[in-house]
């Protein structure tokens, strides 16, 4: 991470500690942001998918990012602003720089499947925020996908200076660095670090250091460094969990090995249920085996 780029590096998507009646748990949000900082990560990236966003009220999703911002410093607090509207979403980006934050992370108009005028708006409106936009391409999700060539026309606009890609298609980093060379890529997708490391990213909006982050950093310094005779072994040692990641119950597994590791995972907020049996299972043996090896 450096002050003029602050979205490289290891920046973690956290997850949100919730209480027992699922109010959130800020002196438990803050210690984690700090412990994450304090194993090696570059910063977070509160209100993501994984910090539960869409549950949260207005002010909750407001004292979250200021709540990290105290924690460790607004330098390296990238918030996720997405909304259903353009406005609302400036909004959030607005607030994120009030806060001290110096860039954001949007995704796509994700109500309906926006149509490339839509895309192109909804980036211009939020970049009038005056905060760097790190768009966010989520195809399987929000059913906008941000192809090589729509990023390229999006950064060559001036309204984008990075990509967390989480398509999961490797071949993209190649022709987005052909199409659009300073439009920096980050790893969206915890299972495909090493592949878009070697590609050449500039950083990763990673999940599974909230269980794991002096493993998952020395994972990704190793890789985007060209050391793969560490990366690789390391890489295949962890695969069984970063591959949670890109699964629909991506925040209970990675709430569930934080528990296991000794942190506060704890519950989601409705409509996510907890695993049922058999991936819990999967997730506790694999969380098991790796903290067994000495990651941690």
């Amino acid at each position: 991470m450096t002050d003029h780029h602050p979205w490289r590096g290891v920046l973690v998507a956290t997850a949100l500690p919730l209480n027992d009646d699922l109010s959130v748990d800020y002196d438990r949000y803050a210690e984690h942001c700090a412990w994450l900082v304090g194993n090696g990560c570059d910063g977070v990236v509160p209100n993501g998918s994984l910090g539960e966003y869409q549950v949260l009220t207005p002010e909750e999703r407001a004292r979250v990012v200021e709540t990290a911002v105290a924690a460790i410093g607004g330098e390296r607090v990238m918030p996720g602003v997405a909304a259903y509207g353009s406005a609302e979403a400036r909004r959030w980006a607005e607030q994120a720089g009030e806060a001290g934050c110096r860039a954001v992370m949007l995704l796509p108009p994700n109500a309906y499947r926006a149509d490339e005028r839509s895309v192109l708006a909804h980036y211009a409106e939020v970049a009038r925020s005056g905060l760097p936009v790190v768009a966010y391409n989520n195809p399987i999700d929000t059913k906008v996908d941000l192809v090589p060539e729509l990023l390229a026309r999006l950064h060559g606009e001036g309204y984008i200076r990075g990509v967390k890609e989480f398509s999961g298609d490797v071949r993209r980093a190649y022709r987005i660095a052909e199409l659009a060379p300073e439009l920096d890529l980050l790893i969206g997708a915890d299972d495909v670090l090493l592949e878009l490391a070697v590609a050449g990213a500039k950083g990763w909006v990673a999940g599974y250091p909230n269980a794991l982050p002096r493993a998952c950093v020395e994972l990704y310094r190793a890789a985007a460094g060209g050391d793969l005779g560490t990366a690789l072994p390391l890489y295949r040692q962890l695969h069984p969990l970063l591959r949670w990641d890109s699964q629909v119950e991506f925040v209970q597994a990675i709430k569930l090995s934080m528990d296991i590791a000794g942190r506060h995972g704890g519950p989601c907020r409705p409509p996510r249920a907890p695993l049922p049996p058999g991936q819990e299972a999967a997730v506790r043996a694999a969380t098991e085996k790796a903290l067994a090896a000495g990651l941690s």
